[in-house]
């Protein structure tokens, strides 16, 4: 079975590299966008199972972000969790009204990500 592909999109490096060493010691391929254009050629790239987005990036406002990856036929049933540093009880529900699965504040503790993130992927397989 094909490793789960998951894109981490954070414009922090060292939160991105130590997501991608924490996912990928559970066997899963971690693909990495900072910006924009790096975001683009991943997802031409290959399929994605799954996408971790930072809220608070230089270039977009990671809700309005998602609002495009859901209005995109391909990436709209992709599993979405929000990361940030910062959960006030509006951005929470923001989230959720833009579609995403789940929401991690910064400082995370890593099993709640793997948790998070093989939960997510049991139930997006099943629906397949």
């Amino acid at each position: 079975e094909e490793p789960k592909v998951i894109l981490v999109i954070d414009d922090d490096e060292t939160m991105r590299e130590s997501i991608k060493r924490i996912l990928e010691s559970e066997d899963y391929t971690v693909k990495l966008a900072a910006q924009a254009s790096e975001l683009s050629d991943v997802l031409d790239d290959s399929p994605v199972d799954l996408i971790l987005l930072d809220i608070g990036l230089p270039w977009i406002n990671g809700f309005e972000l998602a609002e495009l990856l859901k209005e995109h036929k391909d990436l709209k049933n992709i599993p979405l969790v929000f990361i940030s540093g910062h959960a006030s009880q509006e951005d929470m529900r923001r989230a959720f009204s833009v579609g995403a699965h789940d929401y991690i504040k910064k400082p995370f503790e890593i099993d709640k990500l793997k948790k998070t993130v093989k939960t997510l992927l049991k139930i997006s397989s099943s629906q397949d």
